[in-house]
């Protein structure tokens, strides 16, 4: 009895198992989601609101690190104060006429300023003022070196000369311009300081290495004893020095301005300021990042709650299939495919949502934007790899419903 070739084959290809392949699972896996659309964007949007945090968090944090890099490049770390402090002294809290003389006289300081508080001396926009009002603007008598020792620039006008420091003349810090309504030098503005008028010459932006100038009315120091009566003792003096020999300049200077009292001197670096805030940032930031971490588990679960109730309503598409020839291996394709692909629109989502409010908040406060790409490429794996163990055991209960039971009971 002759058998006929074609009729073999047939029954050949009716043996061999069925076959699933990528293409198939992500389209079943599309399906699969298009018909429960609401409750797969909120699984998403779990997953999403996870990555953004995580991806934000980052950047903004590298983004406030670049800025603070960008601040120490431009105005150095060699920048430091030297202020009278109360100690345990016998002294009077006060630094000596000569301090900046002496410290001057140390061999790596490369320039000093001194900076003089004028008591009793007060600023306002007119000389009618209401009995025992104050301006809450300060009056300092500067060194006209003060701006270049503390990387300072000028908004308007110019800054006090060795001409301009003897005469009755003021440069406005940039709170200080704003609180008396000054935002131009043009023609000629005119303050009532202590008890004359002084002509505003020139408006400072903002000073980065020591903000208490910005709430103050700068004048000389020969126009602060002239005119003020200031005995022009050093508040503060600022110096700056070698680089290389910054601790050593630290170790010397309380010793070389006031050689009776040392212990009452104070010597700080305004950088190190900067770099704590940084630190504490980076307390925040870690904070922050275990917040993300929770937010991207809760949207773990929800893929695996939602993944779960499917398996449930779907027991006899399951049962169906299965019927058909699909093997275990395709159930749990099928259902893992869609765990996966809720995760992966939640972390490209998330890391999308991230970037932009790295970019608006980087923006708003003039920062460069710098999103480090670890933080696109990990928030999209850590989605992944969520998404594959939320999708794991729904993937596996499914597999393991036999025919019979999951069309008796669908």
């Amino acid at each position: 009895m002759s058998v006929d070739p074609r009729q073999h084959n047939e029954d050949q290809a009716d043996l061999l198992p069925s076959k699933l392949h990528g293409a198939d699972v992500l389209r079943t896996a599309v399906v699969g989601l298009r018909t429960r659309k609401l409750r797969a964007a909120l699984s998403a949007l779990g997953i999403m609101i996870g990555i953004a945090s995580m991806v934000a968090v980052l950047g903004l944090s590298e983004s406030s690190k670049s800025e603070l890099l960008a601040q120490l490049d431009r105005l150095g770390t060699n920048l430091l104060t030297v202020q009278a402090g109360t100690g345990i002294g016998r002294g009077s809290g006060e630094l000596p006429e000569d301090a900046a003389a002496m410290i001057a006289r140390i061999g790596p300081v490369e320039v000093t300023s001194v900076v003089s508080t004028v008591d009793g001396a007060n600023v306002f926009r007119t000389d009618f003022i209401p009995e025992g009002q104050t301006g809450g603007i300060s009056v300092q008598a500067v060194s006209p070196d003060l701006l270049d020792t503390l990387g300072g620039t000028v908004a308007e006008g110019r800054f006090l000369d060795a001409a301009s420091s003897t005469y009755p003349a003021t440069v406005l810090g940039s709170v200080a311009a704003e609180r008396l309504g000054v935002a131009t030098v043009a023609g000629t503005q005119l303050v009532w300081l202590g008890d004359q008028w002084f002509t505003v010459i020139g408006i400072l932006d903002q000073f980065e290495l020591s903000p208490d100038l910005d709430r103050a009315a700068l004048v000389g120091l020969a126009a602060a004893e002239k005119y003020l009566g200031d005995d022009n003792v050093p508040t503060a003096i600022y110096v700056r020095a070698e680089p290389a020999a910054i601790d050593a300049v630290m170790g010397v200077l309380a010793a070389t301005a006031n050689p009776e009292t040392p212990e009452e001197v104070e010597v700080d670096r305004p950088s190190d300021a900067l770099e704590a805030r940084e630190a504490a940032d980076d307390a925040f930031t870690a904070l922050f990042l275990g917040l993300g971490g929770v937010a991207l588990l809760v949207g773990g679960v929800g893929i695996a709650n939602v993944m779960v109730i499917s398996v449930l309503e779907r027991r006899s598409e399951i049962g169906l299939r299965r019927a058909l020839g699909a093997t275990k291996r395709h159930v749990a394709s099928q259902f893992l495919g869609e765990a996966l692909l809720l995760a992966s629109v939640g972390g490209v989502g998330g890391v999308m949502v991230g970037y932009a409010v790295t970019w608006a908040w980087a923006t708003w406060r003039g920062w460069g934007v710098l999103v480090p790409p670890i933080a696109a490429v990990g928030g999209i794996g850590a989605a992944i790899a969520i998404g594959a163990v939320a999708g794991l055991y729904p993937a596996v209960r499914a597999a393991r419903m036999s025919p019979t039971e999951a069309l008796r009971i669908g």
